[in-house]
């Protein structure tokens, strides 16, 4: 059996593994949003799905809570408790609602797990100052842990490769769809593991750092976030175009309409099928997006980024597979990794 096909067959109970990291987590990333102020503080619950705008208790759900498991899973990994990462796991939890309040406002996205956007429930000045405190609540979570200083660094690096990725993304939306000028697979590959695989992996490599890894696997372990990384916006972009919009809480060929270069696209573009001008103008003008979610999938879009996406998960099983690690929490990674690329949302 192949690493990737190892990872996808998800032997063991993703969902169980998650309400376990989520309980252990749960309380300390409740006192930390605690700590906030009183109304910067509801904002924060809101993003997190704990309360309605007002804050009454909240009917919808949160997120699964990927990376605060991620952390905890990398301490474990280690030889530690799962406890040793929960410094970790509150502060990625908190940068990563952080990154998406301000996400949300950049790219104009008005709903967010099926409700409306922190901006547009409260607005887009005091949507920021939410982000900006989930930041600071995040650094200084890390600094008065053990190892704080260097956790700190950590964190630094990963947020400055989530913002070169942002700025990229963000920049690819004023790049011709062909031509010399259009965006290159490795251009989207680099974002893609700014954007989304730095904070994974500082997940992992956080959890290991805090657990008392030797700094080899601390870097075995950011590398497998990365690489993960780069597949779960794969997965994300294919969500973009086919997702049920019923799962996703986004309308349906939400990025096509937006005209965002994502990999299923930029793969589409590559072929040398005759369909793929008429593709080309559908997508400089946002018409028609059904029928260039068809063209995508008919000249190949969908399947190459499938097979992108698998690449970088046996990269990261790689990873996983090469570094000295607790095999109980291996196997729960690579469960992980499954669950991670198999999601509907």
């Amino acid at each position: 059996m192949t690493a990737a096909s190892s990872a996808l067959s998800a032997p063991l109970d993703t969902a169980r593994i998650l309400e376990r990291c989520r309980e252990l987590v749960g309380p300390a990333l409740a006192d930390a949003v605690g700590r906030l102020h009183p109304w910067v503080g509801e904002m924060a619950a809101y993003s997190f799905g704990w309360c309605e705008v007002g804050g009454a208790a909240a009917v919808a759900s949160g997120g699964k809570g990927v990376r605060q498991a991620l952390a905890v899973l990398g301490a474990e990994a280690s030889g530690a408790p799962g406890r040793a990462g929960v410094p970790a796991a509150v502060a990625v939890e908190l940068v990563h609602a952080f990154s998406l309040l301000h996400d949300d406002i950049m790219d104009g996205d008005a709903a967010r797990r099926g409700r409306p956007a922190v901006w547009r429930a409260y607005g887009t000045g005091p949507a920021v100052l939410a982000g900006d405190g989930l930041f600071a609540l995040a650094v200084e979570t890390l600094a008065a842990a053990p190892s704080g200083g260097r956790a700190v660094r950590m964190l630094s690096v990963a947020l400055g490769d989530l913002v070169h990725g942002q700025a990229d993304d963000l920049l690819f939306a004023g790049r011709p769809w062909t031509g010399p000028g259009r965006v290159r697979p490795a251009e989207y590959r680099s974002m893609a593991e700014g954007k989304t695989g730095s904070l994974l992996g500082c997940s992992l490599a956080l959890g290991a750092l805090l657990g008392g890894a030797a700094p080899p696997t601390v870097t075995a372990l950011d590398r497998a976030g990365r690489q993960l990384g780069i597949a779960f916006q794969i997965v994300d972009d294919m969500l973009g175009i086919w997702g049920d919009s019923a799962v996703t809480g986004k309308p349906v060929h939400a990025d096509l309409r937006e005209r965002r270069k994502t990999f299923p696209v930029l793969a589409a573009l590559a072929s040398t099928a005759p369909e793929t001008r008429r593709l080309a103008a559908l997508l400089e003008t946002g018409d028609e997006p059904e029928e260039a979610a068809a063209l995508i999938d008919a000249v190949g879009g969908r399947t190459s980024a499938l097979a992108e996406a698998h690449r970088h998960i046996t990269a990261a099983e790689t990873a996983l597979t090469d570094a000295p690690l607790d095999d109980r929490a291996r196997e729960e990674l690579r469960s992980l990794v499954g669950f991670l690329v198999r999601r509907e949302r």
